[in-house]
């Protein structure tokens, strides 16, 4: 009976990190695009906590814990099968679709952008309900979030150099944006000027680069989630409502419809880039003469609304379904 119990649960876990895989597929996707965060798909998917959780116990104690207690314990202890399905997804996501999003966002913008902004929207729902108390400083801390959202999407470009020293504290700072729900690491690498050298580094597998933005991302990862798993624990109201803010902040910069400053008529909604000022869909068609494709704009942004709360209300049903198990 006992090794029948195992064996199942065995089974579970197998199913269980599959599951985990996809979600890494879909945070990967996202993360390529500039201005959408692979932690907001983390939380909406149900595995934001347990990725900080997971990702805050590895430090240099891990090392002492493989030759204390052995691979296998050590492994447990972090949670990697976990880690290793979730990162997997990314990596395998952003290699993969990482020409696909570009085509995507090359040749139909105003949707795709429709798409995440409803996506981005609609994840707004499940973080609030998650907020114990509204308190005053929960107010004060979703305030804060929409104001640093803001403020980011009104950071104006630079230029630097790719050298493995600019490589590997862009990818430290960009990792530390994308674990932020609404916060997108690629539009932080395009602010900073170094976005189009690490998607090249991709595309033509620049080992030399990519190794050091990876150092840097793996350096900035595992302080940062130390810092979010802390604060998700000591204050979860005010953390979450900051978190809010965030998104909706965010919101400025996946507005599907814009126009390049300075340059009328000249439509620059391809991609993320800077300098360009949201307008509604009949300015956008009046003064580029293109259409705004308002209708399958609505219908795309109300598809990721659905996605959302179905995913939601999947993951509810979950989880209820397992704590009436550990009841039994």
């Amino acid at each position: 009976m006992a090794t029948g119990n195992k064996a199942s649960t065995n089974t579970i876990l197998r199913s269980r990190y599959w599951g985990v895989g996809l979600r890494g597929l879909a945070m990967g996707a996202a993360d390529v695009v500039p201005g959408v965060s692979g932690g907001t798909i983390a939380f909406i998917t149900g595995i934001y906590q347990e990725l900080l959780d997971s990702l805050s116990k590895i430090g240099p104690h891990t090392v002492v814990s493989v030759f204390r207690n052995g691979i296998a314990a050590t492994w447990r202890e972090i949670n990697g099968s976990f880690l290793l399905a979730l990162f997997s997804g990314v990596l395998i996501s952003i290699f993969s679709l990482a020409k696909l999003i570009s085509f995507l966002l090359e040749n139909y913008p105003i949707l795709v952008w429709s798409f995440f902004f409803g996506l981005i929207l609609a994840s707004v729902v499940p973080i609030a309900r998650r907020v114990m108390h509204w308190q005053w400083s929960s107010w004060l801390a979703l305030v804060s979030g929409v104001v640093l959202a803001i403020l980011v999407s009104e950071m104006r470009p630079t230029e630097i150099v790719a050298t493995p020293y600019t490589l590997f504290f862009s990818g430290a700072l960009a990792i530390c944006a994308m674990i932020l729900p609404g916060i997108s690491g690629s539009f932080i690498l395009l602010m900073i000027g170094i976005y189009p050298q690490v998607i090249s580094a991709v595309h033509e597998l620049e080992i030399g680069a990519l190794v050091w933005f990876a150092a840097g991302a793996g350096c900035g990862l595992l302080l940062f989630s130390r810092v979010l798993s802390w604060l998700m624990h000591r204050f979860p109201s005010v953390t979450l409502s900051f978190l809010v803010g965030v998104l909706l902040g965010s919101l400025k910069i996946v507005w599907p419809w814009k126009l390049a400053n300075g340059a009328v008529g000249e439509l620059r909604s391809a991609k993320l880039a800077p300098m360009l000022s949201n307008v509604w869909p009949m300015e956008f068609t009046v003064v580029t003469g293109q259409p705004s494709y308002f209708v399958g704009a609505a219908a795309a942004a109300l598809g990721a609304v659905i996605l959302v709360l179905a995913l939601e209300w999947i993951h509810g049903r979950h989880v209820g379904k397992v704590a009436q198990e550990n009841g039994e």
